[in-house]
């Protein structure tokens, strides 16, 4: 069995972030959201996988390699533009060849893991086996229908007038069989190759699909409001480690874990909270709920349910809250006045706080 994994939209919802960066390479619980993706498909067993990437395919390249650190072998697989589901099935033809597949969004998290759907395919004997999962608001989704047996009788993209409330989450298992169906359908209204057409066509033909319902935590990484609720649900499993230094009038409370060479000095440190490596933080109080990346820089500073990328520094601001700061960003407060803070600062920015 391979794998595939679509990596090449361009995350407009999540701006500014993804204006520097690909939203798969956002990190969550200081792990980018494509690693987290590849090492739920490497413990299936699964060695060989394709990434389609589009615009930023030297940053992802760049992050994964030949993909030998993860303990798989990756192959590039590039798209012009976003041009749907099915279109990266078409382009990764010779490299799927007439394997079973995953096919896995590179900007989904099921911190659960996949296990439980690939065993249904595998053991099922199914053409096509879909995650689904009941959502409040169907209309935004690819949605399934299934029969008593969880067969699925059809699927539709995001429809006016849905039937049910399963959605359609990111993750399928194909026989190459997919092939065939690809090959057939037009592209949709939109102007996309739709994946539930080329499901549709399966059902149509006389094929056999089923759905696997997925009863764990999932999100789909689309807003910074997702990358914070993630990054939450991510610390909650947090092991606590301590490979840096923290000083005698530091406190550590709950699940801390503290990367190689960082200091926490005089500081106090709520868990869940994740700090990366080479990281100073000084006369501050970090957490709960809170990631903190590489080579940052907190001095005076009070962060809680936030994620501070690499490289980033926050001085003198007390009471930052459901905040993203972004690398290599600063924020400044001439005088820390204290009050209440939430902001989304894009990669480099330079922002100071002033009392008025």
């Amino acid at each position: 069995m391979k794998a595939l994994v679509l990596a090449g939209g361009t995350g407009t919802r999540l701006r500014p972030f993804s204006h520097t960066m690909p939203k798969q390479l956002i990190p969550i619980a200081n792990k980018p959201v494509l690693v987290h993706v590849l090492d739920d498909i490497r413990a299936q067993g699964i060695t060989e996988v394709g990434i389609v990437v589009g615009g930023y395919a030297d940053d992802i390249a760049a992050r994964l390699g030949d993909g030998s650190a993860l303990d798989l072998r990756i192959t590039y697989l590039h798209q012009d533009a976003p041009r749907g589901l099915a279109h990266g099935l078409l382009i990764a033809r010779e490299f799927l060849g007439d394997a079973d597949f995953v096919m896995y969004l590179g900007d989904n998290m099921l911190p659960r893991g996949i296990a439980d759907i690939v065993a249904d395919f595998r053991t099922g004997g199914a053409d096509a086996q879909l995650a689904v999962q009941p959502v409040d608001d169907p209309r935004a989704f690819g949605m399934a229908e299934l029969d008593d047996r969880q067969r699925v009788t059809r699927v539709v993209e995001k429809p006016a007038h849905p039937v049910g409330d399963l959605a359609l989450i990111g993750v399928y298992v194909f026989s190459p069989r997919v092939h065939e169906a690809v090959a057939a359908i037009v592209p949709s209204a939109r102007g996309e190759l739709e994946i539930t057409d080329a499901v549709q066509w399966l059902i149509a033909a006389g094929h056999d699909v089923r759905a696997s319902h997925y009863t764990g935590y999932w999100r789909d990484m689309g807003t910074v409001d997702d990358m914070l609720e993630c990054n939450r649900e991510l610390l909650r499993t947090l092991t606590p480690s301590v490979a840096g230094k923290a000083d005698e009038a530091s406190e550590l409370v709950g699940p801390v874990e503290i990367g190689a060479d960082s200091r926490v000095v005089n500081s106090r440190i709520t868990g869940p909270v994740s700090i990366g490596r080479g990281t100073v933080i000084e006369d501050s109080v970090v957490g709960p709920d809170t990631t903190i990346g590489d080579d940052c820089v907190l001095s005076g500073a009070g962060v809680s349910y936030s994620i501070v990328l690499d490289t980033a520094t926050i001085s003198g601001v007390e009471d930052l809250h459901g905040s993203v700061i972004g690398r290599s960003a600063q924020v400044v407060s001439a005088d820390g006045d204290g009050r209440h803070h939430r902001l989304m600062v894009g990669d480099h920015a330079r922002v100071y706080l002033l009392t008025t």
